[in-house]
């Protein structure tokens, strides 16, 4: 079986390292400060480097999940980065959610070091990643991916083609933006309904049972009724981090973001006036209390 090294075991890394490990693969990681916990996965056998460049010098595949594009750029092109160690026909594997335009740019230059790149991005939570269900969206060559998938199910339920090098990301940015863009929607519904006096469970119960239903509302009902943000585990700066992605992504192609700035502006606004860190339930709060039409 193919060694396999991992940078960045945080909250999705994590189980994507367990999962790997439980499948019987051979794992390295690379120490860092934004890592879980992970004297689990050394106690199963898993090793540790403190460079990226070392990491990459001794696995056959290297899966970055870190958290954009220039954490990425940084993994790969420092000075002890995994380029300086990547060996011919080593493989990266980008799980990270990354601006496209760079994605396909560090491919040309992984191709141009010999080695392969496929970007792997992924949707669901921390406990799908913990359970290796999650959703992937892969950008690679067709040869790559069918050499590849049997490793991707270790960690993966649902596995989309989105197409080359490049369309995964796309892809997860398409979603992230339909999905914040969704929650956005609702949290501002939900602040309007407050100030009218209109009942959470009444407001929750009439969306599900029509136009308004969806997963958006089920993320967004625990704390809707309960004031419990743990249905949407994702941070505000997170979410700004993601839309403004996307806006580079549709600037880049020219594509209609008028909706889209304004709900980058939304979160952009919630970060500024709120803790970045703040899970992203929080925004019907902060919308609630700012009232001012804006």
């Amino acid at each position: 079986m193919k060694k396999i090294g991992m940078v960045g075991v945080g909250l999705m890394g994590h189980g994507i390292a367990s999962n790997i490990v439980k499948h019987g693969h051979s794992l390295a990681v690379l120490e860092h400060a934004g890592n879980q916990p992970i004297d689990d996965l050394k106690a199963k056998g898993v090793r540790t480097f403190t460079t990226a460049s070392d990491l990459a010098a001794e696995v056959d595949i290297l899966i970055l999940c870190v958290t954009g594009s220039p954490q990425v750029e940084a993994v790969l092109l420092a000075d002890d980065g995994a380029l300086k160690g990547l060996r011919p026909g080593t493989v990266v594997i980008d799980c990270s959610t990354a601006i496209p335009s760079s994605t396909e740019r560090l491919a040309r230059t992984v191709s141009e070091a010999g080695g392969r790149f496929m970007d792997a991005a992924m949707t669901r939570t921390p406990k799908e990643a913990a359970e290796g269900r999650l959703n992937l969206l892969v950008g690679a060559d067709e040869a790559l991916f069918a050499e590849l998938r049997p490793l991707l199910a270790c960690f993966a339920e649902n596995i989309t083609h989105a197409g080359a090098v490049g369309a995964g990301h796309r892809m997860k940015l398409l979603h992230n933006y339909v999905s914040l863009g969704s929650v956005a929607l609702i949290a501002e519904a939900a602040a309007c309904a407050a100030r009218a006096d209109i009942a959470p469970e009444v407001l929750v119960d009439v969306l599900a049972k029509g136009g308004g239903g969806g997963i958006a509302l089920e993320r967004l009902k625990p704390f809707l009724l309960s004031q419990d943000a743990s249905g949407l585990r994702f941070a505000m700066s997170n979410a700004l981090k993601d839309l403004g992605y996307y806006a580079t992504m549709a600037e880049d192609s020219g594509a209609a973001r008028a909706i889209a700035n304004g709900v980058r502006a939304t979160f952009e606004r919630a970060v500024q006036e709120g803790d970045p860190q703040a899970l992203v339930p929080e925004l019907v709060t902060l919308l609630q209390q700012r009232g001012d039409g804006n």
